[in-house]
C-alpha cells in the first residue's frame, strides 16, 4: 500500500488529536496537545496520506539557527514502513530555507520506535538531560497585566524574609499549601481561601509579606491604589469595580490592597462619609471575587479598628492575621541582610539585637543604612588612608540605632496585643 506526504490543513486538527492520544497511550509526550496544535497552525507540519486518511504527522518549530521536531506520530497499522522517516525528510526539506543549522528532537524516557530518527540521520547524545519549567504568565495575559499596573515578581521573595518565622509558618500553612495543592486540599475537604486581612502597627513588613506570597505561588501581583483611582473620570467606587473585573481576566492573581482603611471605614454618622459609597462597592466586589478559581486578596492596615464592621464579617475573608514586630531571633536576621561583609567579621549582631528590641523590620533597616553612610562619609571625609577592609564599626550601629526613634509606640504596640485578642482570625 502507497502513501504521499502533504503540508497540513486546518481541517487535519482531529487526525492530530487522534494521533496525539495514540501517543500518549504508549509514552507521555513531551509537548501537550496545545503546543503541538499551536505549531502546526503557526509553524511547520506534514501530514502522510492514505486513501485519503490521514495515517501519520510531524510538526516542527524553528527557534533562531534550531530547529525542534515537536510531534511525530504514525497509525499504529502504518508502523514500520517507513512513514515516519519519509515525514521527517518532508518536514526537514520545507524547513531547509530557514537557515537552520541543527535540527533536534526530545523524547520521552520510555520511547522505543525510534528507527525513523535513527534512519534520517539523526544521533543520540549521550550525558543530555531535559528540564522544564511551566511559565507562570502566559503571554495572553501579559497585556492585561501591564493594564492593572501588575507584574510577576522573582522567585526567591519569600525566602528572602528574614525571620518573622511564626508569621510565615501561619501564611504557609493557612494560605500557600492550601492554593499551591488545591487538588490536595479538596481531598481533605479544605477550601482554599480568596482573601485574608493583615493588621499591625506600621512598617511591620505586610506589604513585603503580600508580595512574597505571590512570588511563592508564582501568580501575578496586582496592587490596588485607591489613591490613584480616586482621580478616574468614572470614580473611585467605579474604577474600583473596573480593576476587578479587569483582573478577572487573569488566570491566577494575588491581589493587594494596602490602608485598606481608606475605603473600608465604618460606616454611619450624619451626613454620610462620601466613601460609603466605596466601602458599599468593596463590599459587593468581595463575594464576587471569591467565586473565582485561584484568586487571592490581601488586604493590610495599620488601624484595623477603623474597618467597617460587615467588611471583616466571616464570608467575606477567611483570616484576619496579626503581623507584629520582630522578634529577638527575626531582629538578628534583618540585621544580618543590612551588615555588609566587611562589618559581619566585627560587628556583635547580639548587641544590636538587644538595643534594637521595639524596632519594625522598617527602623532597622533605616538604622543599618544609616550606619553605613554615616562610616562611608568618615572614611571620605577624614583625610585618613582607609584599606580595603574597612567598613561600619559597631559604634556607627550603636549611635545609628540610638538616633533612630521607633516607628511603634508602647501604646500603639500594647493596641496591637489587644487587637490580636478580639479581632485576629486564625
Amino acid at each position: 500500500m502507497t502513501f504521499r506526504v502533504r503540508d497540513f490543513h486546518p481541517e487535519d486538527i482531529d487526525a492530530i488529536l487522534r494521533l496525539w492520544e495514540q501517543t500518549r497511550a504508549e509514552s507521555e509526550p513531551v509537548y501537550g496537545l496545545s503546543e503541538v496544535i499551536s505549531s502546526c497552525q503557526q509553524d511547520h507540519a506534514v501530514v502522510a496520506v492514505h486513501d485519503e486518511k490521514i495515517i501519520g504527522a510531524a510538526v516542527g518549530r524553528a527557534a533562531h539557527a534550531q530547529g525542534w521536531i515537536v510531534f511525530v506520530a504514525t497509525q499504529s497499522d502504518w508502523q514500520d514502513r517507513g512513514v515516519g522517516k519519509t515525514m521527517l525528510a518532508a518536514l526537514e526539506h520545507r524547513m531547509a530555507g530557514l537557515g537552520l543549522q541543527k535540527l533536534s528532537v526530545l523524547l520521552p524516557e520510555s520511547a522505543v520506535r525510534v528507527d525513523a530518527f535513527s534512519d534520517q540521520g539523526f544521533v543520540a547524545k549521550k550525558n543530555l538531560r531535559y528540564f522544564e519549567r511551566q511559565l507562570p504568565v502566559q503571554r495572553k495575559e501579559l497585556d492585561t497585566l501591564s493594564e492593572l499596573g501588575g507584574r510577576v515578581l522573582p522567585r526567591g521573595l519569600w525566602d528572602g524574609i528574614g525571620g518573622m518565622q511564626a508569621e510565615k509558618e501561619l501564611l504557609e500553612r493557612r494560605l500557600v499549601m492550601p492554593l499551591a495543592n488545591a487538588d490536595l486540599a479538596a481531598q481533605f475537604g479544605v477550601v482554599p481561601p480568596s482573601a485574608v486581612v493583615l493588621f499591625g502597627p506600621p512598617g511591620t513588613g505586610k506589604t513585603t509579606f503580600a508580595r512574597a506570597i505571590a512570588s511563592r505561588l508564582e501568580w501575578s501581583f496586582v496592587e490596588v491604589f485607591p489613591s490613584r483611582l480616586a482621580a478616574d473620570p468614572a470614580g473611585l467606587a467605579g474604577a474600583l469595580r473596573e480593576t476587578f473585573v479587569k483582573i478577572d481576566e487573569l488566570e491566577h492573581a494575588v491581589v493587594f490592597i494596602d490602608e485598606v482603611e481608606e475605603i473600608a471605614v465604618q460606616r454611619g454618622g450624619e451626613p454620610p462619609s462620601a466613601l460609603q459609597g466605596v466601602t458599599n462597592e468593596l463590599l459587593k466586589i468581595i463575594p464576587a471575587f471569591r467565586d473565582q478559581p485561584n484568586r487571592l486578596l490581601v488586604c493590610a492596615t495599620n488601624f484595623i479598628r477603623a474597618l467597617d464592621t460587615a467588611f471583616l464579617r466571616h464570608g467575606r475573608f477567611d483570616y484576619v492575621i496579626p503581623i507584629g514586630l520582630p522578634d529577638a531571633q527575626a531582629r538578628a536576621s534583618i540585621w544580618s541582610r543590612y551588615l555588609p561583609e566587611t562589618a559581619r567579621q566585627h560587628v556583635d549582631v547580639s548587641l544590636l539585637v538587644e538595643r534594637s528590641e521595639g524596632f519594625s523590620p522598617a527602623d532597622i533597616e533605616y538604622a543599618a543604612r544609616k550606619a553605613s553612610q554615616t562610616a562611608l562619609e568618615a572614611a571620605l571625609f577624614s583625610g585618613e588612608p582607609h584599606d580595603d577592609d574597612s567598613g561600619p564599626q559597631l559604634s556607627n550601629y550603636l549611635d545609628a540605632i540610638a538616633e533612630t526613634r521607633a516607628t511603634v509606640s508602647d501604646e500603639v504596640a500594647a493596641q496591637f496585643l489587644e487587637d490580636i485578642e478580639s479581632i485576629a482570625r486564625l
